[in-house]
């Protein structure tokens, strides 16, 4: 049984949702790493760090026995609008995956939100296309739409910033 996306996103959001800092697994010669709460400044060195086309940057495989190659730096070192920062006091939504983001439900709907819109907890506020599966990102808490980060059809990546919420 070999470890398809879906394996690894299921897996990417249970470590995500739990405490725990790396979680290692291998299946049949492949190995997945998993890191979270990496330091920022990690160097160029980290940047060229070898992944698995479409895992997120903190995940990378390996042959059993293989050197663990260094982590890729998380939001921020990237450039792009990967290195949007945002004011105290606001919360981040970031990008749970790599992926591309739509902004609309649908090419001929309106967008999910705009900048000054209420938003609840739960609320959708775009899409995240990887492989022709869909995830809805969501609202993580009620306020007002402050800055959108991610342009609609753009690239995401892992744990980049999409949304600026102002908590009410």
């Amino acid at each position: 049984m070999a470890l398809s996306f879906k394996d690894v996103a299921e897996i990417l959001k249970i470590v995500d949702a739990s405490d725990c800092e790396e979680v290692v697994l291998e299946v049949e010669g492949t190995r997945l790493v998993v890191r979270k709460g990496q330091a920022a400044g990690l160097g160029p060195s980290a940047a060229s760090a070898p992944s698995t086309p479409g895992v997120p940057a903190s995940t990378t495989t390996a042959p059993p026995g293989a050197e663990q190659p260094a982590p890729a730096p998380r939001g921020g070192e990237m450039g792009g609008a990967i290195s949007a920062k945002i004011d105290d006091g606001l919360v981040a939504v970031r990008s749970p995956m790599v992926g591309t983001a739509y902004r609309h439900p649908a090419p001929d709907e309106p967008p999910f939100v705009e900048v000054g819109t209420r938003v609840e907890k739960g609320t959708p506020l775009c899409l995240i296309e990887v492989m022709k599966l869909y995830t809805t990102i969501e609202a993580p808490s009620a306020g007002v739409i402050a800055a959108i980060h991610a342009e609609d059809t753009a690239l995401v990546e892992f744990d980049q910033i999409l949304f600026s919420i102002r908590p009410e």
